[in-house]
């Protein structure tokens, strides 16, 4: 479960439960994603903020750049952003002061302001250019507010095509929404807070939304609030634009989750069935919870046993992670594991019934689970769980990642590490399966 479950937080097409209404909604909703790739006119103002003082470190200065031949050594790419003056001249001035110094413009879009113009570039920089020296070109030039970021060849891909594929993911499966927002927006944090009691809308959040500077807040389709952080760069009216658009693309679609499945046999002989859970199995959910032993919903959800039907509802939507149902031969259900959206961080949970453990179960959810989260970007994992609970202990030892241990509020904290090495080492496998036929 959630550290703060108040708070619950949302990052060849699979058949979809919603059928085929989905192409004609995608291509609607797609056009409006695409087409705020554009110039568009706005009245908003935005804030000043002072710009990092270097390059914000996203990516190591390391890495390498893209080309062919020696140039991969010699040159490296940047992502910039700077606001210029409304006025005839202004980025022909910039873009010759850049030139200047043998740096190509790859890719430029605009993002009209009421005061100014936020243009942001794409660019490839002799190797040696650093983050302080490029803002200090720009400023001289006449760019402010001018933020810098190390880019690589995902970065290469023009705007209206990664919003395009941004929005198949998320017509797709509702779980995509805050990793499609994340990808689209860059460095940001994403929560999503549940509709007040009763499931009326927010009445902070009007249906258009909210554009504070470093803050979106959206209304979520379910009447809840989706909000947008990031700190270290204010959003701009054409991103929140894109924001809204993709939100209403979720909202139109519906609930949807893939419908493929795996059947597995364990040692014993026994064959299951692992695929993504549906908010339609609460009730099988709740009918294992009533299965299993008050030590071991007592161990899952870390509070009064007579309270864990209350979260289930919120574990299985989609909007706030993926989960992975287990189900027997007779379709009953086993066991669910959940990776949960977290903030900046991912939460991974594991409720098993008690006569089915001890077969491998909860591994094999763990596994698929870790998968997920590393294909979808995620840094690294943690699991709340207690120091008595030896079987979700060995799990995450089972993974073969490197493992942190903390001790917080009488209950162990266990983060797993993604970086490329430790998954390339670990062999994770490709979580995403579950979802295709």
């Amino acid at each position: 479960m959630s550290r703060y479950l108040s708070d619950l937080t949302t990052t060849a097409a699979p058949l979809m439960e919603n059928g085929p209404a989905v192409p004609a909604l995608l291509v609607a909703s797609v056009a409006a994603l695409a087409a705020t790739a554009g110039v568009r006119t706005w009245r908003s103002r935005r804030h000043g903020h002072a710009p990092p003082p270097d390059d914000t470190g996203a990516r190591p200065p390391s890495a390498p750049g893209t080309g062919s031949g020696d140039r991969a050594t010699d040159s490296a790419l940047w992502r910039m952003r700077t606001t210029v003056r409304d006025a005839p001249g202004s980025l022909a001035r910039l873009c010759a002061a850049l030139a200047g110094r043998r740096i190509d413009i790859l890719s430029l879009q605009t993002h009209p302001l009421a005061d100014g113009t936020v243009d942001e570039f794409l660019l490839r920089a002799p190797g040696g250019l650093t983050g302080s020296e490029l803002s200090d070109l720009v400023s001289a030039a006449g760019g402010t507010e001018t933020w810098t970021e190390r880019a690589d060849a995902h970065d290469l891909v023009d705007a209206p095509a990664r919003i395009l594929g941004l929005a198949t993911r998320t017509a797709l499966d509702t779980a995509e929404l805050p990793l499609a927002l994340r990808q689209l927006l860059g460095r940001c944090t994403i929560r999503s807070l549940p509709a007040p009691f009763g499931g009326r809308p927010s009445e902070a959040v009007p249906p258009e939304g909210v554009l504070e500077d470093t803050v979106l807040r959206l209304r979520a389709p379910e009447g809840g609030t989706i909000s947008v952080e990031r700190p270290y760069l204010p959003f701009t009216p054409a991103e929140f634009a894109r924001a809204q658009a993709l939100v209403e693309l979720d909202a139109r679609l519906g609930p949807r989750v893939p419908r493929g499945r795996d059947v597995l046999t364990l040692p014993e002989g026994s064959d299951i069935t692992v695929r993504r859970a549906h908010p339609r199995d609460l009730a099988a959910a709740k009918a294992m919870h009533e299965r299993c032993s008050a030590t071991t919903v007592g161990m899952r959800y870390h509070g009064p046993v007579g309270d864990a039907d209350r979260y289930l509802a919120h574990l299985l939507s989609p909007r706030f992670g993926r989960t992975l149902a287990v189900q027997t031969a007779s379709g009953r259900i086993v066991a669910l594991g959940h990776l949960l959206w977290d903030g900046d961080e991912t939460e991974v949970a594991l409720l098993v019934e008690d006569a089915w453990q001890r077969r491998g179960i909860g591994g094999e959810l763990l596994r698929r689970l870790v998968g997920m989260a590393a294909e979808t970007g995620c840094e690294s994992v943690y699991a709340v769980t207690q120091a008595s609970n030896t079987g979700m202990v060995a799990a995450m030892r089972g993974l073969g990642l490197p493992l942190d241990y903390q001790i917080e509020e009488g209950t162990l904290v266990v983060t797993a590490r993604l970086d490329a090495a430790a998954r390339a080492a670990a062999r994770l496998p490709h979580g995403e399966r579950i979802g295709r036929e």
